[in-house]
């Protein structure tokens, strides 16, 4: 099933239970309200960090400091990504390719964002405009989703929730980790829902920003 097909389903179709119980639904609603409160602030604190590295990526390499992608998110749909600039203009001169650890085509300031997940940030506004969660499986491209589901049957079913600002799969693997890996830790994450695990992320996510510990 490929992601045209996918918008046409229903969420029950998916085989993914946890995410329709009461309790887990009722957290949804209350994770969309603290996503907004959350990404409000940390746009407000974290904008001179997002101002200084922008300066960065402009003096090393030639090219805007911010750019977008389209992406899929839940359901399906599609939006556009906005991130800070992490590789050469001419990154995908040869077409779609999958980031991969020491990437060649990343520059040195975007070695270290995407270390810390700075480069993630601007993707605040993304969870203001309601496309994406703070905590949530990383949205993939159509290219490579379609692809992914071809070699994967499954690997659709993240499409279920909210893709993330960060997720179970980035702070257990990074970009080490293989399409099918990250789709078990995606699974994971989706099938455990809660407040609990939500928080595991959040925490380990804020000491990869400090440390670059875990950001493999």
């Amino acid at each position: 099933m490929g992601v045209k097909e996918f918008e046409k389903n229903s969420l029950d179709e998916l085989a993914i239970n946890n995410i329709n119980a009461p309790s887990v639904h009722r957290y949804l609603i209350f994770k969309s309200f603290f996503d907004f409160v959350l990404a409000l602030i940390g746009i407000i604190i974290t904008s001179p960090v997002l101002a200084l590295f922008c300066l960065l990526i402009k003096l090393e390499s030639k090219g805007p400091a911010f750019y977008t992608q389209e992406r899929v998110g839940i359901k399906g749909a599609k939006f556009y990504v906005i991130k800070l600039r992490s590789m050469h203009t001419n990154a995908e001169a040869k077409g779609a390719q999958w980031a991969s650890k020491d990437d060649p085509r990343v520059t040195k300031i975007g070695k270290f964002i995407r270390k810390t997940r700075i480069d993630e940030l601007p993707q605040l506004i993304n969870v203001l405009k309601g496309d994406m969660s703070i905590i949530g499986p990383r949205p993939e491209r159509p290219f490579f989703t379609e692809q992914f589901e071809n070699e994967i049957p499954g690997f659709i079913n993240r499409l279920a929730v909210k893709p993330g600002l960060t997720g179970w799969a980035q702070v257990n693997g990074g970009y080490d980790i293989t399409p099918k890996e990250k789709l078990e830790h995606d699974l994971f994450y989706i099938n455990n829902l809660s407040l609990k695990i939500d928080l595991k992320i959040f925490l380990k996510t804020i000491l990869v920003v400090f440390t670059g510990n875990g950001a493999r």
